[in-house]
Order: structure tokens, then sequence, then C-alpha cells
């Protein structure tokens, strides 16, 4: 079985799928992401899907999941790499990402991340 890697970048977890999902790879990236959160205290996750054609209603309810769980766990998800032709899918598809927040590219995800943590670390404060 194919595992999806995942990278630690300082508080955060780097997600960068460059295959075909199918659905036995996500419920082990679903497992290894939690894992890995639990054991690291990982703030947020980024998963990039820049190299994905086609995300199926299995796929897009997965990535929600993913955002719901990590919430659980006390960290923020972000979704990058967002092609028109998947964003045209989802929506067809009646399917919400609620909870994920989006961003265009890596760069900008990894802004998005740390300016939540920011935040959150404010609020913790108050």
């Amino acid at each position: 079985m194919e595992r999806i890697p995942i990278l630690r970048m300082g508080k955060f977890l780097l997600i960068t799928i460059q295959v075909d999902m199918h659905d036995t790879t996500a419920l082990a990236l679903q497992d290894d992401l939690m894992a890995k959160i639990a054991r690291s205290g990982a703030r947020g996750v980024l998963i990039d899907i820049s190299a994905l054609d086609v995300v199926d209603s299995y796929i897009g309810r997965m990535i929600a999941d993913i955002s719901m769980m990590s919430k659980l766990l006390h960290a923020r998800t972000v979704l990058v790499g967002m092609r028109p032709a998947v964003a045209i899918t989802l929506v067809e598809l009646g399917l919400s990402l609620r909870g994920v927040k989006t961003a265009l590219d890596v760069e900008k995800g990894m802004e998005l991340l740390a300016a939540a943590l920011e935040d959150g670390d404010a609020a913790d404060q108050d």
C-alpha cells in the first residue's frame, strides 16, 4: 500500500498529495496524520492537492474529516493548490468543506496558518 509522506515544518505538517488517492491510501493518510499530530503537537496541517486532477466525493469527505479531526487535536487545516476543475466538481457534488481554509499555494497557506497560530496564541493569553 502506498503511503503519503507527512513532512514537519516547525509547528506545521505539510502533506503533498502527488498520487491518485484510493480509499485505502486515504484511510492510511488519516491514521498517519492523526498519529503524527498527536506525537508532534503540530498546530497546523497544510494539504497540497495541486497535483490532483480529480477529487471524488470520498476524497472530498476525507479532507473535511481530516480538518475536523485535526481541530479536535488543536491543529488548523489549510488546503492549497485546488484546480478550478476540482473546485467545480466539489460544488457539483454538493460537498461543503466546512472548517477547511483554502489558499492558492503553499506559501500563502503557510502564511494563513502562521496568522491563525498568532491569533490563537493571542487569544490564549487573554
